[in-house]
C-alpha cells in the first residue's frame, strides 16, 4: 500500500486538528506529493482547488459548515474525492453524489487510503468514481 498516492497532490479539508494532521501523514506515508490542510472553507478557493489537487478528503461539516456546495463544484470539475466524516446523516450524501464513497469515522487509515486511491483509480480494476 505504500504507493497508493504516488505523486497525488491532496486536498484535506478538515476541522479537528489531530485528525488532519493523521490524515496528511498517511497520506505523505502512501506516496502523496503533496497533502494540503484547509481547516474551514475560508481557507481554501474551490476553482483553484481544482487546479491545484488531484484528489480530495473532505469532512461533511466544518465548523458547522456543510461542505456539500464545495464538494458540488470540485466534482463539476473533475476532482475525485471522498468523504471521510462522522456526520450521522449519510442518506443525504448517497442522493447528492451516488457513487461517491463515504468513510465513516472513526476510520483505519487503510479504509481511508484505499478508498481515496480506489477514486482516483489508482487500485487495480478500479476506474475512478
Amino acid at each position: 500500500m505504500a504507493n497508493l498516492l504516488s505523486g497525488m497532490r491532496i486536498l484535506i479539508l478538515e476541522d479537528e486538528f489531530l485528525i488532519a494532521m493523521d490524515v496528511e501523514q498517511l497520506c505523505r506515508d502512501n506516496g502523496a506529493a503533496d497533502a494540503v490542510i484547509a481547516r474551514n472553507l475560508d481557507e481554501i478557493d474551490e476553482e483553484q482547488a481544482s487546479k491545484d489537487f488531484d484528489a480530495a478528503i473532505l469532512d461533511v461539516m466544518l465548523g458547522g459548515a456543510s461542505t456539500l456546495p464545495f464538494a458540488k463544484k470540485i466534482h463539476e470539475n473533475g476532482v475525485p474525492f471522498i468523504f471521510a466524516s462522522g456526520y450521522a446523516d449519510v442518506d443525504e450524501i448517497f442522493t447528492a453524489f451516488p457513487g461517491v464513497l463515504v468513510v465513516g469515522k472513526p476510520y483505519s487509515g487503510t479504509d481511508l487510503i484505499e478508498a481515496l486511491a480506489a477514486t482516483a483509480g489508482r487500485l487495480p480494476g478500479s476506474s475512478g468514481v
